[in-house]
């Protein structure tokens, strides 16, 4: 259904305060006749961003051809098949992914295989537990700042009284005086650590916000971005009113999302090839030459370079044609996260009745949450139903380098079996294990010097999650959005109309939010 506002316009979710951001007109086009009509357009990387400047360049007529490296869509979000042996088939990804519905972009993505977002199931709560501490719930929770926002305070153990009398009430109430892009430079080369640090948050309160929050960018809190942890308080909390729920496909990543996607693209005539990899771009008379892994070579006008950081790096250092040395530089000097850790367990025995699909978790070793893929995914609950067992998945953030797998295997399983003492005896069916590092690292280095979407050389454009964006969007919906802004960039330049794109509020909620959290921290004073 058509989410409609109070005027009967257009809406992206419930908020009526979420920000409509209009493309740039377009930059010309063929005012010529005799003009040759621009190629086709190269996007590098068939992730979110990739798919995003895809499809907002194909929906608009023009050529589009979509490498990606792995054998399946999504990237970073993307499942696979494996077999589980004399159990059947089964499928694995990496990792879980909340789509929280202030993702306005990466669900306009979405709509365009699914225009109900009927793949996406509403999760009621996802519990957020400290080791031998107290458990938080936002089931229940006001959606609307300031009532979400005093709601969460009052009803929330990792807040109490006498913790909340140290809060710096002022710094608090700096949190709430957000704009963006502003806001991002504002807090170069402080980190979240320290942001907590300012605040005299409650230790509780500081594992909620930095053991789970800020460990999901895939980073150590004291080199995470101060300005990312308020963008993310901003976006999630005070500066929305789409609450704190999320929800989740129905099935595996592929079946639900990137599948149906891949064939409204080749409906519009855009041609994807996966398992390919683009090798080198170089400069000739007729435009970009891109040579790919199996020997074969494209010619295009222009390329979206969609790919993980090091990809990146390793493209455009060979390119030495693309930018200048002091952007270059720049681009070459951002770093990755450190490692990330994705264990999923097939296993001959359930949990207990009423245990949680999502479970954050914080003072559990190297563990950062717990997973249950069989209360989300068809295709992982009909195989806990034949096998009456259940697929979980455990997550560790920022693993340290050099960590040995087995003891981080033993150390996880370990947690596992703290949480759910019922599972300790169940026997593992199957397994798979990933340990991957290609995650863009939010860091505490200027935001400025981070690569943006637009790049020296007017033909060549950047989107994903790394690349940065002025507005409130990161994760997931970083990706997206960049893609549609890639798309509209190489669209002005052809003449043709762009991609509205949405965001929550690009300003805090002001006295009224300040009013409600200052009430609330008070209550202790």
């Amino acid at each position: 259904m058509t989410p409609l506002g109070r005027a009967g316009t257009w809406r992206p979710g419930l908020d009526p305060r979420a920000v409509r951001h209009p493309p740039a007109p377009a930059r010309g086009g063929q005012a010529d006749p005799g003009d040759v009509a621009p190629g086709p357009v190269l996007v590098v990387g068939g992730g979110i961003a990739g798919l995003a400047a895809a499809t907002g360049l194909a929906e608009r007529g023009v050529a589009v051809v979509l490498v990606e490296r792995e054998s399946t869509l999504g990237g970073r979000v993307r499942s696979w098949p494996v077999t589980t042996g004399e159990h059947g088939p089964a499928t694995m990804s990496r990792g879980f992914h909340a789509f929280f519905r202030q993702y306005y972009n990466l669900r306009s993505l979405l709509r365009r295989a699914d225009p109900g977002l009927e793949r996406l199931t509403p999760v009621p709560d996802y519990p957020l537990t400290l080791a031998d501490g107290p458990t938080d719930s936002f089931a229940g929770i006001p959606r609307t700042p300031p009532l979400s926002i005093a709601a969460f305070v009052a009803r929330s153990p990792s807040f109490p009284l006498s913790a909340l009398r140290r809060v710096d009430v002022g710094a608090a109430l700096g949190l709430l005086d957000v704009r963006f892009p502003d806001t991002y430079s504002e807090l170069d080369g402080v980190s979240a650590a320290e942001v907590l640090d300012r605040l005299g948050f409650p230790d509780q309160a500081r594992h909620l916000a930095l053991e789970v929050f800020a460990r999901s960018f895939f980073a150590d809190p004291a080199d995470f971005s101060g300005g990312e942890l308020v963008a993310m308080f901003h976006t999630y909390f005070t500066g929305s009113a789409e609450g704190l729920l999320f929800d989740v496909p129905d099935d595996d990543y592929d079946r639900a999302l990137w599948r149906p996607l891949a064939l409204h693209l080749t409906a519009l005539g855009a041609d994807l090839r996966t398992g390919t990899a683009v090798t080198g771009l170089g400069r000739s008379a007729d435009g970009i030459r891109a040579a790919l892994d199996d020997g074969s070579s494209l010619t295009v006008t222009d390329v979206v370079l969609a790919t993980d950081r090091a990809a990146l790096q390793r493209l455009v250092g060979d390119a030495t044609w693309l930018g200048d040395p002091a952007w270059r530089a720049r681009l070459a000097g951002q770093r990755t996260a450190p490692p990330f850790a994705v264990w999923r367990l097939w296993l001959d025995r359930q949990p207990s009745r009423g245990t949680p699909l999502f479970l954050g978790t914080s003072g559990y070793g190297p563990l950062d949450n717990v997973t249950f893929v069989d209360q989300m995914e068809a295709g992982a609950a009909a195989w806990a139903q034949d096998t009456r067992g259940c697929v979980v998945e455990l997550h560790a953030y920022a693993v340290s380098p050099g960590t040995d797998e087995g003891s981080l295997r033993d150390e996880l399983r370990r947690q596992l079996h703290r949480i759910h003492p019922e599972l300790a005896g169940a026997a593992v069916l199957h397994e798979e294990w990933l340990l991957s590092q290609d995650c863009p690292l939010a860091g505490t280095d200027p935001w400025a010097d981070r690569p943006g979407v637009v790049t020296p050389d007017p033909h060549v454009v950047l989107a994903g999650d790394g690349v940065r964006c002025e507005l409130p969007v990161a994760l997931m919906e970083r990706a997206a959005t960049t893609g549609w802004l890639a798309a509209n960039a190489l669209l002005a330049q052809r003449g043709l109309p762009g991609h509205d794109v949405w965001t929550v509020p690009m300003r805090g909620r002001g006295q009224p939010v300040a009013h409600a959290l200052r009430r609330a921290l008070g209550a202790a004073g």
